[in-house]
């Protein structure tokens, strides 16, 4: 049985506001389904380990997928949810692919983490499949510093600075994502129109736009699994 290794953010606070983020649901949700649905094996990891903070705007009735829905029911999926391992404990070499779910949490502990940037190497550099969405491609940030030039030329995509100001949020978080990872070399690419979905692949790293793109990513991350 295939092994997925899912990496979620522990960070809940963000700047000049109350409000909190983390893991935006669906985009743990659809993936962590797809890959089910896919006969895969799944383990949850995060840099604090336990249960992640969730994005409270994710739980909003409009923001809520099928997914979500049968997450709810799924007392096996919510135990794992809540006693992530630690990100320390875990190896590359026990997995087949990796994935990053977003929420604006990764843009503070996971853009910064050294083991999850060591991680994502060890993946790639293996040959082994790395998918993130939304804002989990601000992992790559530490990637691009542990490694310099691994971001240059390529084709990606992420939450984009025009969907950060659509959510009224580009005052509370303390770098735009697009921009940063365009500084640091990357070919970044995204929908015409905002939220909508938009997967990119190149070689063994798959990159989701936003939470419409969470579940295609995974698809995209499952198809590059059944090639090897």
């Amino acid at each position: 049985m295939k092994k997925i290794l899912m990496v979620l953010t522990s960070h809940e606070d963000m700047i000049n506001t109350d409000s909190k983020t983390g893991v935006w649901l669906g985009e743990f949700t659809d993936p962590y389904y797809e890959f089910i649905d896919a006969g895969y094996q799944i383990t949850l990891a995060s840099p604090l380990g336990g249960k992640p903070p969730v994005d409270p705007l994710s739980e909003l009735t409009e923001n809520i997928t099928a997914s979500n829905r049968r997450f709810q029911d799924d007392e096996a999926a919510k135990s794992a949810f809540e006693n992530t391992l630690m990100l320390a404990e875990v190896d590359a070499n026990n997995f087949d692919a990796v994935f990053y779910p977003g929420g604006h949490g990764p843009i503070w502990d996971l853009a910064s983490s050294e083991k999850s940037g060591q991680l994502i190497l060890d993946f790639y550099k293996a040959g082994k499949p790395v998918g993130l969405v939304c804002h989990g491609p601000a992992a790559l940030i530490k990637v691009e510093e542990l490694e310099p030039g691994f971001l240059n030329g390529k084709r990606i995509t992420a939450f984009t600075d025009t969907e950060e100001v659509m959510t009224g949020r580009s005052g509370n978080v303390p770098y735009q994502l697009e921009s940063r990872l365009k500084e640091l070399g990357a070919d970044l690419d995204s929908a015409l129109i905002p939220f909508t979905a938009h997967v990119e692949t190149d070689a063994n790293l798959v990159t989701g736009q936003n939470p419409l793109s969470a579940g295609p990513a995974a698809q995209a991350l499952i198809r590059l699994i059944e090639a090897e």
